[in-house]
């Protein structure tokens, strides 16, 4: 009776010492973000926010590219998020992540292997050893089957603290795919609305163009009947091949802009050509931005989620350095037949079995257990120093694209402005020419001013949509929608889709 109690009292304190996990347990750090964007980007009357599309609370749209009601846009980045190369070798590297957990978790359970072995054999007449009995005179057979199992008990919660390691960098590679995803969408929206800026500067040195041939047949024509110069004529004639010159340099723009798309959808050059050929506007701006709450930036931004994932690894890889402090306790059996004759192997006396718990303890390591120790725990500093800059340059971020929207805005607006003043100044610039109250010069100064400014207003009308787009990539959306998840931060492996599609893991 004492003996049984004393198994129990035993078994009862080992599932005690089971339930111990060694080290630091992981809290999710707090990030220090304001509650609210500043009033200065949420549409307020302010200097840097007076422009039509206004920045606002609200839920951001994970299908952010749809504000821009550009169908061409919506199609390019579904084909893309499938098919990017970039994403898919970050789905490859989360692969790798989760079969390194799967060696790793392994650790925590038992370890069983079949053996065989068949030897023939002759002892030595003059040695020590003669298992066989025949005194080194005869061969003999040895057939030998069996099974060996060991299992490592985790009674400090050692390998507990490995596979949670491990798991955290699961979500670190799942994050980071999220990450490739997500720069990979913004940067086909940034390479689609910069073509389109591109065919708006051809259509406009086209329509520069036809002015200057027009002005060209004029000053013929008033060459021809005594009134304009040679001098005239050739300033018109170069103003002609300095438009045209522009054509080639645009067109390469254009040629490069769509190769680079090609090259997202992993796609050979030229694949988009007819395609992209016909031009479109550069797509209208929304009125209201949904910029969501800064609170959310935590859950939205992949960088942030990867910082604190390897915090969290980081943090569980300290108890694991702490377990080792500890002592080991395996358990091993193994179970066998063995017989110098294979018909003998299906009797009893064949069998032969061993079982036992085997115990090691770290007595002396010259340091380098307290030194692993002190490893880890500067590398969790580390981590956690890393998470708290990630959260600030994400602020930064933000900000910064929130105040250069806004400034964007307010300089294509100031270039619109000056685009109608110089139509107006060219128009009458033309008539005066016409009338003879100027010289041609005069017209000539006027078409290279309002050419420079059309240019520069359909370059900054690009740069204010890139602008937006950097915005909704700072805040960190768009994965949401390619990768849905089912919880918090399951992120099953499988190629990129926009449909709202689950993926499965294989």
């Amino acid at each position: 009776m004492n003996t049984l109690i004393s198994r129990i009292a035993l078994g009862v304190c080992v599932l005690g010492l089971a339930a111990c996990t060694v080290g630091p347990d992981f809290h999710r750090p707090a990030a220090a973000l304001p509650d609210q964007w500043e009033a200065g980007h949420r549409g307020q009357a302010t200097p840097l926010s007076t422009t039509p599309s206004q920045i606002v609370d609200g839920a951001l749209d994970p299908q952010w590219w749809n504000v821009f009601h550009d169908a061409e846009l919506s199609s390019l980045i579904a084909r893309v998020a499938g098919a990017s190369l970039d994403v898919k070798a970050a789905g490859a590297r989360l692969m790798q992540a989760r079969a390194a957990r799967r060696v790793s978790g392994a650790d925590a359970l038992p370890s069983v292997e079949g053996t065989a072995s068949y030897q023939h054999a002759r002892s030595s007449q003059n040695g020590l050893l003669d298992v066989a009995g025949l005194g080194g005179k005869h061969d003999y057979n040895v057939w030998q089957p069996g099974l060996d199992a060991s299992w490592e008990l985790d009674l400090w919660g050692r390998v507990r603290r490995e596979t949670e390691s491990a798991d955290a960098s699961v979500e670190a590679s799942a994050d980071l795919r999220r990450d490739v995803l997500l720069a990979t969408l913004a940067e086909t929206a940034s390479d689609y609305l910069q073509l389109r800026g591109v065919q708006a500067q051809q259509q406009i040195v086209q329509q520069n163009l036809e002015i200057a041939r027009h002005s060209l047949a004029l000053t013929k024509i008033r060459f021809a009947d005594g009134v304009a110069t040679r001098l005239d004529m050739a300033e018109a004639a170069a103003q002609v091949s300095t438009i045209e010159a522009q054509l080639p340099l645009l067109d390469n723009q254009h040629a490069r802009l769509v190769n680079a798309l090609s090259f997202l959808m992993a796609a050979p050059p030229h694949t988009l050509d007819s395609e992209l050929r016909a031009a479109a506007p550069i797509p209208a701006l929304p009125s209201r931005v949904p910029a969501g709450l800064p609170s959310e930036l935590v859950e939205r931004r992949p960088d942030i989620r990867v910082a604190e994932a390897h915090l969290h690894a980081a943090t569980a890889s300290i108890g694991v350095a702490v377990g080792d402090f500890y002592p080991r306790v395996t358990l091993s059996a193994n179970l066998s037949l063995q017989a110098m004759h294979f018909g003998d192997l299906d009797q009893w006396s064949s069998h032969m079995f061993g079982v036992g718990p085997a115990l090691s303890v770290p007595l002396f390591e010259g340091g380098r257990l307290k030194g692993q120790l002190a490893l880890r725990e500067a590398q969790q500093q580390e981590a956690a120093i890393a998470f708290q800059r990630t959260v600030l340059n994400a602020w930064h971020e933000v900000d910064n694209a929130m105040s250069d929207y806004d400034a964007r805005q307010s300089h294509r607006d100031k270039l619109a402005e000056a685009v109608e003043q110089d139509r107006i100044a060219l128009d009458n610039a033309q008539r005066q020419y016409v009338a003879g109250a100027t010289d041609f010069l005069n017209v000539l100064s006027v078409q290279r001013d309002l050419l420079g400014t059309q240019q520069a207003l359909a370059a900054s009308s690009t740069e204010v949509a890139v602008s937006l787009v950097t915005l909704f990539k700072t805040l960190g959306g768009g994965w949401q929608t390619a990768f849905p998840t089912s919880s918090k931060r399951a992120d099953p492996g499988g190629t990129a889709r926009v449909s709202g599609e689950r993926d499965h893991d294989s």
